[in-house]
């Protein structure tokens, strides 16, 4: 059978997986789960996939909700990423039900390829997206080092295929004073939570001389117990972004200074703890973004042209991608006015344009898979690239 021919069998399949499908996804958005604690969801997953007959180990990495399904052992293997943890508060607010039951749709339907060609599909259950770099830590891990590829999709309110993603670290910060009665003693206090406030303010001043694509952004996590007393302790959690590691690692420099400053101005004691990972900038895959947007426009979707494209979230697809070529396809679910992590979009992600990306992007991922797996050339090609932006 030739690559067109592959191409129609799994987008067959898929279709013909519809209602099974959709059903897992809308399961996984009535139930979310904080990451790190997505234990139905990646079981609901890892269980679909074993039932297709793929060979599936659980909690691996030491992740209890991480696990990788694989069904081939022939080269090359085309890994799928997928993603199943939860807002706070928010629930699936940015579609990520759509992220895993799509990446294990694709998975089945690339298991029929692998049939047919050879090679080896592998199905990863990513945990903790959003908030505990989930990937970052399964990289760390040595999970990915056996792919020769990998992709996953995500949904968004326009189709795209050449995303970018800023670094990004976090940071718990602490600052301790003295507690004294507010009106009665004031002077004898030192006030944490106005050191706190001070750091703010030196981070807002800093803003107007940091390069353009750079971000800066925290919540003050713990303020002080009664107004008539001088606070003594204080605490907030802060992300830093920038558009690549090294800058990262500068600006993050300057900010730490707005927290000395901060705790110098008050005689507050000033502590911190970064968050375990970083998200580092994510180098998307030209090679396969043709491919992805050449097998989206096949669907019928438009794709957003690159240079038009605007992106300042991050992912630890980001860590992924300097250890091996990766690609995320995002497919539009929502209006241009309707972005992640809102209310709306995650009512969309369990709507009727949530299940179409779904099915979609199951597809677009199981078609880029065939011609990963049927052309040793553009194989070729993506390894070149991959080894000549790591130089």
């Amino acid at each position: 059978m030739n690559t067109e021919g592959l191409k129609s069998m799994v987008i067959a399949e898929v279709d013909a997986r519809r209602e099974e499908l959709v059903e897992l996804s809308l399961r996984i958005h009535a139930n979310p789960e904080l990451g790190l604690k997505e234990t139905k969801a990646s079981g609901w997953l890892a269980g679909y996939l074993e039932s297709n007959g793929f060979d599936v180990e659980r909690g691996i990495c030491q992740l209890p909700t991480a696990f990788r399904a694989s069904y081939g052992s022939q080269k090359p293997n085309v890994g799928i990423l997928a993603e199943y943890d939860a807002l706070p508060k928010l629930g699936h607010a940015c579609g990520h039900n759509i992220v895993g039951t799509a990446a294990v749709g694709a998975g089945v339907a690339t298991k029929l390829v692998i049939d047919r060609v050879g090679g080896q599909v592998t199905v990863y259950g990513t945990p903790a997206e959003e908030l505990e770099g989930g990937k970052a830590i399964m990289a760390n891990r040595g999970a990915f080092r056996d792919l020769d590829a990998a992709m996953k999709m995500h949904p968004a309110n326009a189709n795209r295929v050449s995303s970018w993603s800023l670094a990004a670290m976090g940071v718990r910060v602490e600052f301790r004073g003295k507690s004294v009665h507010a009106s009665s003693h004031p002077e004898e206090g030192i006030n944490a939570l106005e050191a706190l406030i001070l750091s703010f303010n030196h981070i807002n001043s800093l803003r107007q001389h940091v390069k353009e694509k750079s971000r800066i952004h925290g919540i003050i996590t713990n303020g002080g117990e009664a107004a008539n007393v001088v606070p003594d302790y204080a605490a907030g959690s802060f992300l830093v972004r920038a558009e690549d590691d090294a800058y990262l690692a500068e600006l993050w420099q300057k900010v730490l200074k707005c927290f000395e400053a901060g705790a110098l101005a008050t005689g507050a004691q000033f502590s911190y703890q970064l968050r375990d990972v970083n998200y580092l900038a994510l180098r998307t895959n030209q090679v396969m973004a043709g491919l992805g947007a050449e097998n989206i426009r096949r669907l019928g979707r438009e794709v957003v042209p690159a240079e038009t494209e605007k992106g300042y979230g991050s992912t630890d697809l980001g860590n992924v991608s300097v250890l091996v070529p990766a690609v995320s396809f995002n497919l539009s679910i929502a209006p241009s006015g309707v972005d992640v992590h809102q209310p709306e979009f995650c009512a969309a992600a369990a709507s009727d344009t949530g299940h179409q990306a779904l099915l979609d992007g199951a597809k677009v991922i199981a078609m880029t898979a065939v011609d990963l797996l049927t052309e040793p050339e553009i194989m070729t090609k993506v390894k070149e690239e991959f080894v000549a932006g790591k130089g």
